[in-house]
């Protein structure tokens, strides 16, 4: 696991409701037992600042760094994916995006990996569909420098269309190797820390799939679709592990709090 994406998923799976912020030790901490070094942990932080993620802070327990407002929107819209709470009722019209064209091939390339995190599966180069409108395709395109022209498109064969946007059996295939190997990962922890750890893998993987599941309706979905179950997995799992992770979690950040009297 990189130090940059263990910051975002501790970030968004805990620090996000404790305020967002933390001390650069705390978080040292905290990511010791995925074997992230101190240095790795102050390179990730260095690179979400110049990125626009964090931002530097003052706090009571020392220097720290906290969630930017992009950053903020970014994880509560992962997170209502990755736990699956976002509204799934699909009205039949697609959020359809026309890109101008992108000269710069690495701003396209940012461009294609923005829209498919966003949920956005690509029809043509240029043309890309959704099948719920994202808050964040503004600002991803404003952050490019980039234009396009944005419709409610409806379609007479959704699920047809769904198929050319998305490799839906590939999909289906990592669901299933994903669940088989969970249930290998998950066990019964010896202590909080190890709680931690194994929670934070757990939806570290679970997480990748922000990258190429755009959370479609049912309705859209193949019959007996192994996304289903492997969510029920995770969503067990992640809850039982939760309480120990947490504790380990304010563990690490109460060592930085000075005592009160």
């Amino acid at each position: 696991m990189h130090a940059r994406s263990a910051l975002f998923d501790l970030y968004g799976d805990h620090l996000r409701p404790r305020g967002g912020k933390a001390p650069v030790a705390a978080l040292v901490r905290i990511l010791a037992p995925l074997d992230i070094a101190a240095p790795a942990v102050r390179t990730a932080i260095s690179r979400m600042v110049r990125q626009g993620w964090l931002t530097p802070e003052r706090l009571d327990e020392g220097r720290g760094y906290a969630l930017t407002e992009r950053a903020q929107q970014r994880l509560d819209d992962a997170a209502s994916r990755i736990y699956r709470t976002r509204e799934s009722t699909w009205h039949g019209a697609w959020d359809l995006l026309v890109l101008d064209p992108v000269p710069d091939r690495s701003v396209r390339e940012r461009l294609r990996s923005g829209l498919a995190f966003l949920g956005y599966g690509p029809l043509t180069d240029s043309t890309w569909i959704s099948p719920f409108r994202s808050a964040e395709v503004d600002t991803l395109l404003g952050t490019e420098s980039a234009t396009a022209s944005r419709f409610e498109a409806r379609d007479d064969e959704p699920r047809a269309r769904a198929e050319q946007a998305w490799d839906l059996a590939a999909l289906a295939s990592a669901y299933e190797a994903w669940h088989k190997q969970s249930q290998q990962l998950v066990d019964d922890p010896a202590d909080d820390e190890q709680a931690f750890a194994v929670r934070s893998r757990l939806v570290h993987e679970w997480r990748k799939f922000l990258f190429t599941d755009p959370g479609l309706p049912p309705e859209l979905l193949p019959a007996d679709w192994p996304g289903h179950a492997a969510a029920r997995f995770f969503a067990e799992e992640a809850a039982r592990l939760l309480p120990a992770a947490s504790r380990f979690v304010d563990q690490c950040l109460n060592q930085e709090r000075p005592e009160t009297r």
